[in-house]
């Protein structure tokens, strides 16, 4: 199991940025970010595998990028062009094994979660 511990979310304008970050406590083969606003079904946002390969959820491909130091087993979400729909809480996922499917995917499935970062747009 990795423990998982994400940062950096917080109240931006429209327009503006954010870089999201997720500190694992072990490496992994396949991480991801999904976030989930009030009312709404968790989305995937990004996928990456260890070799870098990286895979996105339909809406976010132009303006998200995800990637991850493996000296630090640290995962990265730089968002650009934030939009007052990108609010939501932003959880990052994990896996060791490789069992969860095909990665890099959205829908890969991850055994471990963390706790989430709240991401605000206002308009």
């Amino acid at each position: 199991q990795v423990q998982l511990v994400e940062s950096g979310g917080g109240s931006v304008q429209a327009g503006g940025s954010l870089e999201l970050s997720c500190a694992a406590s072990a490496s992994t083969y396949c991480m991801g970010w999904f976030r989930q606003a009030p009312g709404k079904e968790r989305e995937g946002v990004a996928a990456i595998r260890s070799d870098g390969s990286t895979s996105y959820g339909d809406s976010e491909k132009a303006r998200f990028t995800i990637s991850k130091d493996n000296a630090k087993n640290t995962l990265y979400l730089q968002m650009n062009s934030l939009k007052p729909e990108d609010t939501a809480m932003y959880y990052c996922a994990a896996d060791r094994a490789g069992t969860g499917g095909y990665c890099p995917s959205v829908y890969y499935r991850f055994p471990d979660w963390g706790q989430g970062t709240q991401v605000t747009v206002s308009s």
